[in-house]
């Protein structure tokens, strides 16, 4: 690959990807999601987010050295006010719409598997 911060769309072409993500990861990160796929779903999962992997993995070939970091193309500055913390004297009517609450707080049920 050329030495450029340029991208060369022609480099990138589809290439053979190197498995880092096999059928367990995918069966893992679709329980987490709480998703059920079927086997052909997970095979091609598994080979869309093995393109993704190895698309950053291209990402980070790119010489960025000399690159200003931004959060806009636009040069503009965001409007700034001041950090203090408050409860936008709104809990009232915010608890309002929860299904349960307690002391103030919304009460949610437990989702996290201790197994």
């Amino acid at each position: 690959m050329p030495n450029s911060t340029l991208v060369n769309y022609q480099y990138f072409r589809y290439q053979p990807y190197m498995s880092e993500i096999d059928n367990k990861t995918v069966q893992k990160i679709a329980k987490l999601a709480r998703i059920k796929l079927t086997d052909d779903e997970q095979s091609h999962f598994e080979q869309e987010l093995n393109q993704v992997v190895d698309w950053f993995a291209m990402l980070g070939e790119v010489d960025t050295n000399n690159v200003e970091p931004l959060t806009s193309v636009a040069d503009m500055s965001l409007p700034q006010r001041e950090d203090k913390v408050t409860d936008g004297n709104k809990s009232e009517a915010i608890l309002s719409n929860a299904p349960n609450s307690e002391f103030e707080c919304f009460l949610v049920p437990k989702v996290i598997d201790q197994g």
